[in-house]
């Protein structure tokens, strides 16, 4: 963990930490994916789970046929989402980390486009910076490549971050970058190893009392 250490700036995953997206998504996976008659079950869809669409693709082509099978279906479940809703404590630790004159950004697996359309429909895009999309690197998580691209666009080193996780991909990506890392657990449970190298959180909410200590 990160006992004693201070944070300058602070990163954020999006999909099942600031929004909540991956139970939605999931569901639509399946549907649409059960419609075309190659239906995805949930061990199938959690392997996707924080990767970036490129190493989704090349986990869902053979499922569904061809790479352009799998497009179609990227594309057929973005169109069928409606607007998401905001995660358990997501506004209240925003505004207290805005409080604070602590600098944000975002670096999330989904496309770079896809995150700021997001961001925007639940009105929370300008409590950020930066915002990264995995589309911009060109090793998606669990590589620490977006984090260290996230670190670089605010002009601080790695270890002076904080990350906001809810995945193991992610969470792994972040640590490899030399970050601290707070886990917050959404649809998969973190394996032990890499839950044992952050602080697990069951909700944002309980992200608050920790923020003096933190920063």
């Amino acid at each position: 963990m990160f006992a004693g250490r201070r944070f300058e700036a602070v990163v954020f995953d999006m999909d099942g930490l600031l929004l909540d997206s991956e139970r939605p998504i999931r569901d639509a996976w399946l549907r649409l994916s059960a419609e075309a008659g190659r239906p995805l079950t949930e061990a199938d869809y959690l392997l996707t789970v924080g990767r970036n669409r490129a190493d989704c693709l090349a986990l869902l082509s053979e499922h569904f046929g061809s790479r352009a099978d799998a497009e179609a279906m990227y594309e057929a479940v973005d169109a069928s989402l409606a607007p998401f809703a905001l995660m358990p404590g997501a506004l209240a630790l925003l505004r207290a980390l805005q409080a604070r004159g602590l600098r944000c950004t975002v670096a999330s697996s989904t496309r770079h486009t896809e995150v700021l359309r997001r961001l925007r429909a639940v009105g929370i895009h300008d409590f950020f910076g930066p915002i990264h999309g995995g589309d911009q690197v060109a090793r998606g998580k669990p590589h620490p490549d977006l984090f260290e691209l996230a670190a670089a666009s605010l002009g601080i080193h790695p270890a002076k971050a904080l990350v906001f996780e809810d995945s193991s991909y992610g969470a792994q990506g972040a640590l490899t970058a030399g970050m601290g890392v707070v886990l917050v657990p959404d649809l998969k449970r973190p394996e032990a190893d890499i839950a044992s190298r952050c602080v697990v959180l069951e909700s944002l909410e309980h992200a608050l009392p920790h923020l003096p200590s933190w920063f």
